[in-house]
């Protein structure tokens, strides 16, 4: 069974930046990011196709977070700027083979463990 490693996470201040990192990335296989608050349900937040062709952010970080791939596809990243104590979470990616908002949780077969982000006020 692969596991999906997460890196990057954090305590920033509010208005700053984080880089999370997700690996290994399997071929013709997607990644989402994921968060999941304390008390709230996790929530999706942004993926990215195997190719790369396709990125699909969530409302509440589009225009702050961007999503993306390394050239040899080996690493997905998650850029997130102007940061807000809202975005306090843990992060997760998750690899399926088709992208989207709102796909079943059943199309995900690997899962990373999860990074804390932490953003003060």
């Amino acid at each position: 069974q692969v596991q999906l490693v997460e890196s990057g996470g954090g305590l920033v201040q509010a208005g700053g930046s984080l880089r999370l990192s997700c690996a290994p990335i399997l071929s013709l296989y997607g990644i989402t990011w994921f968060r999941q608050a304390p008390g709230r349900e996790r929530e999706f937040v942004a993926a990215v196709s195997w190719s790369g062709g396709t990125t699909i952010y969530a409302d509440s970080v589009k225009d702050r977070f961007t999503i993306s791939r390394d050239k040899d596809k080996s690493t997905v990243h998650l850029q997130m700027n102007s940061l807000k104590p809202e975005d306090t979470a843990v992060y997760f990616c998750a690899a399926n083979k088709i992208v989207g908002r709102s796909r079943p949780s059943y199309e995900y077969e690997f899962w990373g463990q999860g990074t804390q982000v932490t953003v003060s006020p």
